[in-house]
């Protein structure tokens, strides 16, 4: 890639990731933030943006990477480190063997993503408790985001996604997710560009979960008929009209009531009619002069 068309892209995924954290207020004056690192592009993207933006930015806040060594045969544990050493950050490897817990719960021949997922969450949320850490920063773009709504609509029968920010169940952490305006393919190009020391997500033996691959495909297609899907579906989540949807705890659907205490606004194309009636029993109304 020229060095000015990286320019634009880098300013670009710069401007999208500070926009999201202005909108959604994710990072304030005087938080520490953990950089969850898995050794992928996203996170790698993620924590240079972030540090970027450290230096520009109106408020003063901390940065700490944090990856978590599950111990799958084979990871190759000095990559990160020596990465991290030479970014100069404050940093910590968490050492734990979940990759034996997967295996050993997880029939042959099943994904072990979930679960693993699950553990991995969970350890990482106490270490930032640990580390004083007010604010937990995931490498999730829009892409990823899309993908988990129609994930959980076709498979889980309900409308959710991954939120820019989200509290989490116990009320103990807070998850921002920086990249949530940043589509996939920049990120590929920028960190192809950076060069960054990629550690695959296939160590353990198990593929990415079919059912995302296949809403992944879907959606790809979508967007080779219109360029602007994604971003299309993303805003649509951002502009939600509860009283359109069906669901009854979001919007009191019950309690509807008809309210004809005002005079009836004329509309624009209202023009003169007539009504026949008929049929026995029918009732007299009231004529509206149009």
């Amino acid at each position: 890639m020229p060095k000015l068309e990286f320019n634009k892209l880098q300013k670009r995924l710069r401007r999208h990731a500070g926009q999201a954290i202005e909108d959604y207020r994710m990072i304030e004056e005087g938080d520490r933030l953990m950089v969850c690192l898995s050794g992928g592009k996203d996170s790698y993207a993620m924590l240079d943006i972030l540090m970027n933006l450290q230096k520009s930015a109106p408020v003063k806040f901390e940065l700490v990477a944090v990856n978590m060594d599950q111990k799958q045969p084979g990871f190759p544990e000095h990559v990160l480190p020596q990465y991290l050493d030479a970014l100069g950050i404050e940093y910590y490897i968490v050492n734990k063997d979940t990759y034996s817990i997967v295996k050993e719960k997880v029939p042959e021949g099943k994904t072990t993503c979930g679960l693993c997922s699950r553990l991995r969450r969970g350890t990482l949320y106490g270490f930032a408790e640990q580390i004083g850490a007010n604010k937990i920063a995931l490498g999730h773009h829009k892409d990823d985001i899309v993908q988990t709504l129609f994930l959980n609509m076709f498979y889980g029968s309900r409308m959710a996604a991954m939120p820019p920010k989200l509290l989490s169940d116990d009320k103990r952490n807070v998850i921002i997710r920086p990249l949530a305006y940043c589509r996939e393919a920049d990120i590929e190009k920028f960190a192809a560009y950076k060069q960054f020391p990629i550690i695959p997500c296939n160590l353990c033996g198990s593929q990415e979960n079919l059912q995302r691959q296949n809403i992944r495909k879907m959606l790809l297609d979508w967007e080779k008929q219109d360029g602007s899907r994604i971003e299309k579906i993303f805003s649509a989540m951002q502009n939600i009209a509860p009283s359109q949807m069906a669901d009854s705890q979001l919007f009191d659907f019950a309690n509807l009531q008809i309210d004809r205490s005002a005079e009836r606004p004329a509309h624009p194309f209202d023009a003169s009619q007539s009504v026949d009636v008929g049929g026995a029993g029918a009732l007299p109304f009231v004529e509206l002069r149009l």
